[in-house]
């Protein structure tokens, strides 16, 4: 009896341990393009994690999908939208600055989603993320860039991509223009569909990754490890299918990224996760982590994680995340590179 004494307040000792180590996730959707990557992510379903969305836009807002849905503004915006003014954003997000934080209390890792270059997803990512710089152990910006054709748009974006880099650990950056290149041959509707479902699984795989049992875990301290106060990050994912899918995969990720990075080599951590069914070998996983290695510095500090997909039969997903990286795009003067100095 004594022995069972002693061993049962070990027992609950080493739970209460693994649920206060279980991070709390909390993914943001802010303005169109944010709620929208949000509804993406619950149409597939999330574990681990709280899918939030917030908007100035109250009929966009209705028919996004979220565990909760936030309206902002209703007195700056009466539910109309900011019209493009970030300004207004900000304005929107100070007057309902309550409501939006009593839904993130006790969240140890929070990626702001958005699109840059309009008034809500501009203005209330930057507003939040100055909130929130000190309060949450880890703060990840994940955001998409307007077409360079946008100049106006453009220029918003630029200005809250410097405001987000000063108040995020790690801004990662989908590039609309290099979009363009990747899946041009797309139609509208699927090209754009590119990005959200890039952004979509990356917060899906990590949140997943990081808060339930995998292969191969990676935990709050090795996300962190990469990520903390390391600027900009360019992410990319493939699939593939039969033999050699781990290469195939690797080098669609690697080549798929949607930021111009100066030099790959040069990047500060690499994060690497693999999917694959359950005849997935320990080998390939191994594999995937190696082809990765062969085009970084090796001072790059490298985390990896895999995961077994009993719906991904002969099929392998890898998922590249390069943080600390640099971008000639991000680096241009703002005046420069948008518009043709003659139109013909």
């Amino acid at each position: 009896m004594e022995e069972n004494y002693q061993v049962q307040p070990e027992q609950e000792k080493i739970e209460e341990y693994a649920r206060l180590a279980k991070p709390t996730v909390s993914v943001i959707g802010l303005g169109g393009a944010g709620s929208n990557i949000v509804s993406w992510i619950k149409e597939r379903g999330m574990v681990g994690g709280r899918l939030l969305a917030v908007n100035t836009d109250a009929n966009h807002l209705a028919i996004t999908k979220a565990d909760k849905r936030i309206l902002i503004g209703e007195r700056t915006t009466r539910g109309l939208g900011c019209g493009g003014y970030m300004e207004k954003g900000e304005e929107s997000f100070r007057e309902s600055k309550e409501a939006v934080l009593k839904e993130l209390e006790n969240s140890r890792i929070v990626f702001l989603v958005a699109g840059l270059g309009g008034g809500t997803g501009t203005g209330v990512s930057c507003a939040l993320s100055e909130t929130l710089k000190g309060r949450v152990p880890l703060l990840v910006g994940v955001i998409t860039l307007p077409f360079a054709v946008e100049r106006v748009r453009m220029e918003t974006a630029r200005k809250g991509i410097k405001r987000l880099r000063e108040t995020c650990d790690t801004v990662v950056v989908i590039d609309n223009n290099k979009l363009v290149r990747v899946a041009g041959d797309l139609s509208f509707q699927q090209g754009l569909g590119v990005a959200n479902e890039l952004v979509g699984v990356f917060v899906k795989d990590i949140t997943e990754t990081i808060t339930t049992a995998s292969l191969i875990n990676l935990d709050f301290m090795d996300l962190k490890a990469i990520t903390e106060k390391r600027g900009i990050a360019a992410i990319g994912a493939g699939y593939g299918k039969g033999e050699e899918k781990v290469e195939k995969a690797v080098k669609i990720a690697l080549e798929g990224q949607l930021l111009d990075v100066n030099d790959i080599t040069k990047a500060y951590g690499v994060l690497v996760h693999v999917s694959g069914g359950e005849d997935m070998t320990l080998s390939e996983v191994y594999h995937a982590g190696e082809l990765v290695t062969r085009t970084i510095s090796p001072k790059t500090k490298i985390v990896w994680g895999a995961k077994v997909n009993p719906a991904m039969d002969d099929t392998a997903h890898v998922f590249v995340c390069l943080t600390g990286v640099e971008s000639a795009f991000l680096s241009k003067d703002s005046s420069r590179g948008l518009w043709p100095k003659k139109l013909f």
